[in-house]
């Protein structure tokens, strides 16, 4: 009996187990997921510093207009021990410079005019304002990112302020993938009789690569026993195994009980969806086998559907699904009840609504509808037939466009 695809994808993620950190250079983490909480080592910033390139003020020259002697230069980068502002006085300073003893406020040089070494300020100063104050941004010791963080420039532009050459992240996925069949053949290899190109691998490589994982292919294990099994030995080293196509109950489909033979735990086969009912779980020692459909949209859809969260959560994501949101259906669609269907959309917003239409002909072996889709229509069991103007629940691809 086919599982329902709820305790499928639960069942799946259930056996999935976040994998072990590693250190990595700062300057290659940035989309990596974060596995370690970092507490600031100082004070952001690390001292009272001005904002501007200006004028350094006492407390005693920021009420009323006055012309000021120019006394002192502080650049960026430098010490301001020695230095001080006397009333009276004011102090050239850059962006970024320490404030000196005896600053209240910093006048940006756009707002003052210099006459014979004098500094003319014409109106008043608000005591306090172009200074960046020591610790004002982040305090010593302050939790300031969790493990699970995704390390955005953001991340990467705090890591570095706070001196972090290198970073405990969660290790990317090594996923294997196996093509299986004997009428396949490899991109750019002359097609005979009934052969079609080996797309799946390719296609499975990219989403998996497109989510942070390392892909590795397997090459094409031919319909026999032998050649599955000598393609399946090269998988040992993997922390996920993907099949494609073989699954099925056909004469030649013998990668299930291959499986087996190998050591996988079979979790469920056949899931009660569609597209992609002729899709298998199982583990091996706490690796992860998957077994898609062959067709490439099924391979595909099952892959986004099952596949992608898991990966995900291997790599310490908490986020594990793609948004969804409620779209307009823009024409009727024939369903039958009784099996949870991925219908590919194309969803626009015409300002007023979201508005979703099929791509194309939903047939499994059309290729072209995936290519238009932006989003995949969630159609539950219970469902029968849609109108146009009823709402569906659509996991969302890539963007949505303007009509």
């Amino acid at each position: 009996m086919a599982e329902s695809f709820a305790h499928a994808a639960g069942l799946i993620l259930d056996n999935i187990s976040v994998l072990p950190f590693e250190s990595v250079a700062l300057s290659e983490a940035s989309g990596r997921v974060l596995a370690q909480d970092v507490y600031a080592p100082a004070d952001l910033p690390r001292w009272d510093n001005s904002a501007m390139d200006g004028f350094a003020l006492n407390a005693a020259d920021c009420a009323s207009p006055k012309t000021l002697v120019i006394d002192g230069y502080l650049p960026a980068g430098c010490s301001a021990g020695g230095v001080m502002v006397k009333p009276g006085t004011a102090v050239r300073i850059m962006t970024g410079a320490p404030t000196p003893a005896g600053c209240a406020a910093v006048i940006p040089v756009e707002e003052t005019e210099e006459s014979d070494g004098k500094l003319i300020i014409t109106g008043k100063v608000r005591p306090g304002s172009h200074i960046r104050v020591r610790g004002e941004d982040i305090r010593q010791d302050e939790l300031t990112l969790v493990a699970g963080t995704v390390l955005r420039p953001p991340e990467i532009n705090a890591l570095a302020t706070f001196g972090m050459p290198l970073v405990k992240v969660y290790r990317r996925p090594r996923v294997a993938i196996l093509s299986t069949g004997d009428e396949l053949v490899d991109p750019g290899e002359p097609l005979g009789a009934g052969q079609i190109v080996n797309s799946n691998a390719y296609s499975l490589a990219a989403a998996v690569r497109d989510l942070g994982g390392i892909p590795c292919l397997l090459g094409i294990a031919r319909d026999s026993r032998e050649s599955l099994m000598e393609k399946l030995a090269d998988s040992r080293e993997a922390d996920v195994l993907i099949t494609t196509a073989g699954i099925s109950m056909g004469d030649l489909d013998l990668v299930g009980d291959v499986l087996e033979e190998f050591g996988v735990k079979r979790l469920f086969w056949k899931i009660n969806i569609k597209p992609g009912r002729p899709t298998a779980f199982g583990m091996k020692h706490g690796q992860p086998v998957f077994s898609l459909p062959g067709n490439p949209v099924s391979s595909m859809v099952t892959f986004e559907m099952l596949v992608r969260p898991a990966l995900l959560k291997m790599m310490g994501h908490h986020r594990l699904f793609r948004p969804r949101i409620q779209a307009i259906l823009k024409e009727p669609h024939v369903k039958k009840k009784g099996r949870l269907e991925f219908f590919r959309v194309h969803v626009v917003d015409d300002g007023r609504q979201l508005l979703a239409e099929s791509s194309g002909d939903q047939n499994t072996a059309i290729l072209r509808t995936s290519l238009r889709a932006n989003g995949i229509a969630v159609l539950p069991e219970e469902q029968g037939s849609l109108n146009s103007g009823d709402s569906v629940e659509v996991v969302l691809l890539s963007e949505v466009d303007p009509s």
